[in-house]
C-alpha cells in the first residue's frame, strides 16, 4: 500500500512548473479588468 505522507515527504515541484509561474507573474498582461477601465475612463470624458 501506498505511504502517502511519505510520498508528499518526497515531492518537489517540477522546475518547468515553478518556470511557467515566474513567466506568467513577471508579466504585465491586459485582462478585462484593465479592458473595462479603459473603457469606464472614455465614458467620463464623454
Amino acid at each position: 500500500m501506498i505511504d502517502f505522507e511519505e510520498e508528499l515527504k518526497k515531492f518537489q515541484p517540477s522546475l518547468e512548473v515553478e518556470e511557467a509561474e515566474d513567466a506568467i507573474y513577471n508579466r504585465n498582461l491586459t485582462d478585462m479588468t484593465d479592458i473595462l477601465r479603459e473603457l469606464m475612463k472614455g465614458n467620463e470624458h464623454a
